[in-house]
This record gives structure tokens, sequence and C-alpha cells, in this order.
């Protein structure tokens, strides 16, 4: 992969800077030689016009001093020229733009002693437009050049793949420096979960310590939360309506009728620029080991509901860098299949999202996390909408109206706007839970983290 040069657009801003600042010394200096050159060269005109016209202006003849005055009117740089007498009145005016500015030069026409007049010569400014145009080829030249040095930057100053590879060095060695400080500091504080191994990078001890600091503080809180959530959500415009404490999802256009009597629950990192893939192993499988105890031990919890009786685990589920895949089979006709896979997805979010917050405060590497929940022949299906459409702390739902119709009493979902494909019109998003529900998945939830200090 090949890396851009370092601020390469703050340096193309310098760049552009430098330019017009050339420019318009350019611009300041050749008006300013200009200016002098013409001044020169009226005081010179106005010299010789006076040798010529002093005869005519001491007799006041008009039209020799007209046809005197209008030979050098004939030069574009001459605005305006009058002619005087002894007392000051006009004889003759004339010029090319009598009324355009300029610089005005005078002199006092005499005889002997004797003063017959005055003379005064107004040339043209000079305009910004013509000294650029003017001066085209070195303007040009310097915008080329600029233009080189920007490229020539932009390919000289990319890093190699040696400075890339020590700065990631750089950056694990930094890591695991404060990752040791920390572990340090929390083990003598904190209880600890399971045993600490040296050099591992990711302390679950002391996350987890910190975690049920964290979840007694907020437990309260987040109940009172759930109630107000479920309540301002059954008044949501996605065609559900709320009767009692039941909330019935719009189904119509979301799925087939189709049978099932098992579910997939997948649950992928959120991981934007590919950061797992670059830990070292020692950073990254601890952190995969935390994330598949955690999904167990909500497992374990999640099945221990009365109401999810009849539900059992099908695989033995582990995180790797894809994340992790749970199958759930109902033994019998009463068992809430599609209810379980819902409930784990979102049992697992809300402990991913306090796992990953406290990862955030320690300093330490984590992942916010994104669920999918179908049955197994949409499994692939909802794989790619995950990758495609997957937000993070976000639940997609494909499941057949079956499916759809045993959650409706439950939760709530939306359909997803402006779909593109056959999956993404008939896919539905979590959007919460009845209180019960939501009372039910809290209460699992402080299960899971208190049972983990509690087991160590």
């Amino acid at each position: 992969m090949t890396y851009l040069a370092p601020r390469q657009g703050l340096f193309a801003i310098i760049i552009l800077v430098s330019f017009c600042l050339q420019t318009l010394l350019l611009v300041i200096s050749t008006d300013q030689q200009l200016t002098k050159s013409r001044e020169q060269k009226g005081e010179q005109m106005i010299a010789q016009l006076i040798d010529e016209a002093r005869l005519s202006l001491e007799n006041k003849d008009r039209v020799s001093l007209s046809v005197i005055a209008n030979r050098y009117t004939s030069e574009q740089d001459i605005a305006r020229l009058v002619i005087k007498d002894s007392k000051g009145d006009i004889l003759v005016p004339v010029g090319n733009a009598p009324m355009q500015q300029g610089i005005t030069i005078s002199q006092i026409a005499t005889e002997g002693d004797a003063v017959i007049g005055s003379v005064a010569l107004t040339l043209k400014d000079i305009s910004k437009g013509e000294i650029i145009a003017m001066q085209w080829p070195f303007v040009i030249g310097s915008l080329i050049l600029h233009l080189l040095l920007w490229v020539a930057y932009g390919y000289i100053a990319r890093p190699t793949k040696e400075q890339i590879n020590a700065l990631s060095r750089d950056i694990d060695n930094l890591h695991r420096k404060q990752s040791a400080r920390g572990s340090d500091n929390d083990n003598i504080s904190n209880g600890r979960l399971s045993t600490t191994k040296p050099n591992t990078g990711i302390d679950t001890a002391a996350v987890h310590g910190g975690v049920n600091a964290y979840l007694k503080s907020q437990q309260n809180t987040d109940n009172n939360d759930n109630d107000n959530n479920a309540d301002a959500q059954a008044d949501d415009a996605h065609g559900q309506v709320d009767s009692g404490n039941k909330f019935i999802a719009n189904t119509a256009k979301l799925s087939a009728n189709r049978a099932f009597d098992s579910v997939s629950v997948q649950i992928m990192f959120h991981d934007e620029y590919r950061m797992l893939e670059r830990l070292t192993p020692e950073m990254r499988l601890p952190y995969l080991a935390l994330c598949t105890q955690l999904l167990h031990q909500a497992l374990i919890e999640l099945l221990k509901q009365p109401l999810l009786a009849g539900v059992s685990i099908v695989n033995q589920p582990h995180f790797d860098d894809n994340g992790a895949v749970v199958v759930l089979k109902a033994e019998n006709n009463q068992a809430k299949v599609a209810l379980a896979g819902v409930m784990l997805g979102k049992l697992y979010l809300m402990l991913n999202k306090i796992i990953h917050t406290k990862h955030i405060e320690l300093s330490r590497f984590a992942l916010p996390a994104k669920a999918g929940v179908s049955d197994e022949a949409q499994a692939p299906a909802m794989k790619q909408l995950l990758k495609s459409i997957g937000r993070k702390e976000q639940m997609l739902i494909l499941l057949p109206n079956a499916g759809l119709k045993q959650i409706g009493n439950h939760v709530q979902v939306h359909n997803l706007k402006r779909p593109t494909t056959v999956y993404e019109r008939e896919c539905a998003v979590f959007d919460g839970g009845n209180a019960a529900i939501m009372e039910r998945l809290t209460d699992v939830r402080n299960a899971v983290l208190i049972s983990g200090n509690e087991a160590e």
C-alpha cells in the first residue's frame, strides 16, 4: 500500500501562498519601475514642449498651442495636457482621457525672469491587470515551478516501508508500556477475573474490576432509561402499535413465509480502520479470549430465563478476527428461539459497550460491535449485510414472518431506508424492547459481569 506524503494538503496551501506572494511582489516592483520611468519621460516632454511653445505662449496663440499640444497627447500614456497663461487662465486643454486619475507633472514656463505661463501633464495609471499581462511568461513559469515543487514533495516525502514498520513498532512498544503500567495499578486496587499472564497487553481482571464499579454507579440509571426508552419508542412511527405491554411490528414487508427451527446470531467487530489485524498476537489473542468469555457467560445466564425454555446451543462459539457465530435451536414448538437470538444479540451489545468504554478509559485497545440475527438459511446474506450496511452498536434482523411474529410482542423493529437489494428490503433494524424485556436484559447483563468475579 502506498501512503501519501505527510500533510500534503498543508504543503499545497503553502505553495499557493508562495505563488500569490511572488506574483504580488512582481506587480508592486514592476509598478514602481514603470512609474519612475514615466515620471522621467513626462518631465522631459514638458521641458521640450515649453521650448517649442514659448513664442506662442507669449502671444497667447491658442491655435499654435493646440497644434503643439496635440502632437504630445498622441501617446497613449498621456491622459491630459493643460497649458495656462501667466495669470493662470487655461489656454489649451487637450488629452485622451481628461477625467482619468493619474500622476500630474507641472512646470512653469519663463522667458528670462518673466513668467509667461505653465504646463500641467497628467499621466495614466497602469492597472495591475496590464502589469500581469505584460509579465505573463514569468507568471506562467512561476505557476508551473510551484506545481512541480508540490508534485516532487508528494513523491519524495512519502514514508518508506522501513519508516512505517518502525513507527508501528514504536506504537506497539508504547502501548505495551502503558498497558503494563495500567495493569500494575489495577491489580493492586481491583479484584481479578482471571489469572493475568505476563506481556499479554490486555488485563481482563483490571477491566472487570473497573466494569463492576462502573456498573454499580450506572445500574439505577440504566433501569430508568430503559423504561423511558420503551415508553417513547412505543409511539415511534415505524408501523408499530402499543397494545398494553405488547409491541406489534409491521412485518408485512420484512420477510417471506419460510419455516425455521434455529437461528444464527452473528457478532462482528466494527473495525473501520482494520486495527485488529495490526495488533501483535500478544495483544490480540487475550482480547479475543475476553470477548469469548463474555459471550459464553452471556449464553449461560440468558438461557436460564424461563421465557426461553426449550432453546439450546448447537455450537461452541468463539471469537476470531471475523467475530463469532452462535447457533440456537428450538427443542419444541413452544420454544422462542427467534426471541432468544434477538435477546442474545442485544445482550452482547450491552456488555461490549461497557467493556469498550472501560477499555478506552484505561487507554487500552477495544472495538465496538454490531450483531445480526437470522435463520440459518439467511446466515450468508446476514453476514454480507453486516459488512456492507451494519453500524456500530446496531442489530440487524432477517427472519421469516413466523420469527418476526414471535418477537413482535416484545421488541420493536423498523425497515431500512432506501434499500437497494432484496435482502436489504427484507431486513429489519432492532429499535428497542418493552420494559419487561429491557429489565430482563439488564439483570442478565449484571449477572454476567458479577459472575466473572465470583468465579475467580
